[in-house]
């Protein structure tokens, strides 16, 4: 809490400071427009009024100006994009990217200004950087290779802004994407830089809604069909205490016929930023559903006697219900698969 708050004022610092900068610089501009003032500073510091001075002095104001000016329009520029991506659900990694594109377009664009402020010939500049730009790539190729990498992402929406990815078994949350890189942010803070040419396969978790499973055994004296006439009539009621659920949950039938216990699955459809803590909160409420309706779950033990606990056996009701539950989701557990490897 405390880091965010030097962040948040380090950003205001900036910004005031940005700001004053401007104000100053524009203002002067403008009063001068009107006021017509015919001095060597403001003959400097307009770069908008051609001018063969050659002086120290003008030179530097002219640099100055020129920084000033390109590096504030740049500045708010990437501000009020980065104010639209917050009220974006898609194309934000798009924005991003122009984001990142613009800054570095601005260094250029500065570089050949002051260039030419200085009385370098900038035509025959760029002419002997296209042959330059020509021998460096051969000699930049991943740099290249990271960049149209990245358009390639942006313009397939391979994922965006905030989507949850897997790469290389780091699961994490997309925070930036670069013109070369793409940061994304693991559930602990850490965050891993990548560059775009290296994210050759990953899985993007909130593509789709993401399963959330629920294992639970049963003792194998329990009567199955009593338990699962019980689950059904609750179903509804695991809902509605679960508002991050968004489809089911769903008794999918057993799981497993383990050493102690048999293992029923019951599942969830919901985000994947709240798939763990779905599977939690199903945990807690199927642990107190069981203990409300006297249903034991099994741990591995070394049976010296014989158990006095009194089993209840299933009505005829109680099993017609066992039955239309394992019948109604039957077909919605055709595609789901029986290990936990699902995402």
């Amino acid at each position: 809490m405390e880091e965010k708050k030097k962040v948040s004022v380090k950003k205001i610092v900036v910004l005031s400071i940005v700001g004053l900068v401007c104000l100053a610089y524009y203002g002067f501009l403008i009063a001068g427009y009107f006021v017509m003032f015919d001095n060597d500073i403001y003959q400097g510091l307009n770069i908008f009024i051609d001018s063969a001075s050659r002086e120290p002095l003008h030179l530097l104001l002219r640099v100055i100006s020129s920084i000033v000016l390109i590096l504030s329009i740049s500045f708010f520029i990437r501000l009020f994009l980065n104010w639209i991506v917050r009220f974006l659900k898609k194309g934000r990694a798009l924005v991003t990217l122009i984001s990142s594109f613009i800054k570095y377009l601005a260094i250029i664009i500065l570089i050949f200004v002051i260039l030419a402020v200085c009385g370098v010939e900038t035509t025959t500049l760029l002419a002997g950087a296209g042959i330059l730009s020509l021998i460096v790539g051969l000699g930049a190729q991943p740099l290249i290779e990271d960049i149209i990498a990245g358009l390639f992402i942006v313009f397939e929406q391979v994922f965006e802004v905030g989507d949850i990815i897997v790469v290389e078994d780091f699961r994490g949350t997309v925070k930036e994407m670069g013109i070369r890189t793409t940061k994304i942010e693991d559930a602990g803070g850490d965050i891993k830089v990548i560059n775009n040419s290296d994210i050759r396969t990953l899985i993007n978790m909130t593509s789709e809604l993401s399963l959330a499973i629920c294992d639970v055994s049963i003792e194998y004296q329990e009567s199955l069909e009593r338990v699962e006439s019980i689950i059904r009539s609750n179903l509804d009621k695991l809902k509605k205490c679960n508002k991050a659920i968004v489809n089911g949950p769903f008794y999918l039938g057993v799981q497993n016929l383990g050493s102690s216990g048999v293992t029923l699955r019951i599942t969830a459809e919901c985000n994947e930023m709240m798939k763990f803590q779905v599977q939690r909160d199903l945990n807690r409420a199927i642990k107190l559903l069981f203990d409300e309706n006297k249903i034991n779950i099994p741990f591995n033990q070394l049976v010296v006697h014989q158990p006095e606990t009194e089993f209840l056996a299933a009505s005829q009701q109680q099993k017609k219900d066992a039955q239309k539950l394992v019948d109604e989701h039957q077909e919605k557990g055709k595609n789901i698969a029986d290990d936990n490897s699902v995402h």
